[in-house]
């Protein structure tokens, strides 16, 4: 196992375009780490960088104690999974999973220990005499992963390896990886545009957007706290609700102006946002999570200061919960990048807002109902209008 650190690292093609600027990221010995952002973001460009697959134009990339920017692939001592397996037809699954082994010319009693070993570990023991082509999808990533773990690698490189199954079998073979991965504890450096797999897989997220690093965290401390508004719309889903609010003093206390209603703030959302307070009678940017939206019939307590009223235009009913979508009179802020709409996207604003709130199972709504909806206002966020940034500290 080793550490993979990246420094400055930036990727620059002959006809000029960067898809890779002033990259640092420490994936830390041992450490599933996954890079998430939309489609041509860059983040299979840093992991072919990683593999040596792709020349770095600038910065240093270093596996354990090494300096690899000249260092061939092979050399590296990583091993990768592809998207779509990269299996050879004619040979059978054990001598897919000891191909590599063979390449290197191991003792033939080693590789069947090796393949046998891994066989077990992926219940791939009944398969070994088959072809590829009467294994299933998840058989054949499995096959796959079997292919790098007999290498006994220093890094795991994962580019997608999921996308080509179908949505139940993506979320075993997340189990099953993630499981893995803790089992064999060698580092790991995966990418995905689909931000579920991030969340539910890594240890760490480094969310990616042309080409910059947007923010590095644990999964519930990036959906808790977003650094910016790329990454407050590309993680979560439904996606935050984000719009234009005018932060006011309101009887001896503050509340955000959201079109033709209000809410008041409690004191703890200043407490841990004292750099809110400078923006007291200006115009920010408010982000509320669809989970911090409830029915309000269902918790009648809920004061009625922090509550917005609308018509109901949407119900998603998915059994154990019930996603309610209406609208307000709130200028909308959306990321069109981060709904991966386009490359040439910007923030665009509209004279409303559709919000989408995560209902409890038990409620009642239909749509066409005017409602009450009850806002848990001291998890919402604010962000800067004119950077995108998060206001905190």
């Amino acid at each position: 196992m080793a550490e993979v650190v990246l420094e400055g690292i930036t990727k620059r093609y002959p006809n000029g375009f960067q898809a890779i600027t002033d990259l640092n990221l420490e994936i830390e010995d041992g450490e599933f780490l996954v890079m998430v952002g939309p489609s041509g973001c860059g983040k299979s460009t840093a992991l072919r960088m990683i593999a040596g697959l792709e020349e770095i134009s600038e910065g240093t990339l270093t596996i354990g104690e090494r300096v690899v920017n000249d260092v061939h692939p092979k050399d590296r001592d990583i091993a990768m999974v592809f998207q779509n397996y990269a299996l050879y037809p004619h040979m059978t699954i054990a001598e897919n999973i000891g191909f590599a082994l063979k390449l290197a010319k191991r003792p033939k009693n080693e590789i069947r220990s090796r393949v046998e070993e891994a066989a077990r570990l992926l219940e791939l023991t009944e398969q070994l005499d088959k072809k590829p082509g009467l294994l299933s999808g998840g058989q054949r990533q499995r096959v796959a992963m079997g292919r790098a773990i007999v290498r006994r690698p220093q890094v795991f490189l994962l580019d997608e390896p999921l996308s080509n199954l179908d949505a139940k079998l993506r979320v075993q073979m997340r189990a099953e990886i993630t499981s893995l991965q803790r089992d064999i504890g060698v580092t790991t450096f995966y990418v995905t545009h689909d931000q579920v797999e991030a969340m539910t897989m890594a240890d760490r997220v480094a969310v990616i957007n042309r080409g910059v690093l947007q923010q590095v965290d644990r999964p519930q401390a990036l959906f808790d706290r977003p650094e910016n508004l790329f990454t407050a719309a590309f993680i979560g889903s439904p996606s935050m609700n984000l719009m234009e609010a005018s932060l006011v003093e309101s009887d001896g206390g503050f509340a955000v102006v959201l079109g033709s209603q209000r809410l008041r703030l409690p004191a703890q959302v200043f407490e841990a946002r004292p750099a809110l307070r400078g923006y007291v009678g200006r115009t920010v940017t408010i982000g509320i999570r669809p989970k911090d939206l409830e029915d309000a019939a269902i918790v009648p307590d809920h004061p009625a200061d922090q509550r917005l009223r609308s018509t109901v235009e949407i119900v998603e009913a998915l059994g154990f919960e019930r996603i309610a979508y209406f609208t307000i009179d709130a200028k909308q802020v959306l990321s069109e990048d981060a709904l991966d709409l386009g490359e040439d996207a910007e923030l665009i604003e509209t004279d409303h807002t559709r919000l989408g709130g995560r209902f409890d199972s038990t409620s009642k709504v239909q749509v066409g109902d005017t409602i009450e909806v009850a806002v848990t206002a001291e998890n919402t966020q604010f962000f800067d209008p004119e950077t995108g940034v998060a206001i905190r500290a």
